[in-house]
């Protein structure tokens, strides 16, 4: 589930300039702009599985899972509220 909502996500905003995470299960690029290719990228959103899915479904709001620490977020565009839920 974790890997099919992240390729929703790159279809929804195709691009490279953020990374988001959900280890263990995958990390797509996202959103137009400068690709990353090496390192670190300046723009990383990361989460565990149980968030990313709530998150993605919109069975929780983006705002109440940072709130809580349960997303780690760097960056000045790594913010995905205005993408999720993936679908209505």
């Amino acid at each position: 589930a974790v890997r099919y909502l992240l390729q929703l996500l790159v279809e929804k905003a195709p691009g490279g300039a953020v990374e988001v995470r959900v280890p263990p299960f995958g990390a797509v690029q996202v959103i137009e702009g400068p690709r990353h290719t090496r390192g670190t990228p300046p723009n990383v959103v990361e989460t565990d599985p149980v968030t990313w899915i709530a998150l993605a479904t919109g069975a929780e709001q983006w705002a109440d899972a940072a709130a809580s620490g349960r997303i780690l977020a760097s960056g000045v565009r790594a913010d995905l509220t205005g993408l999720l839920p993936l679908r209505p």
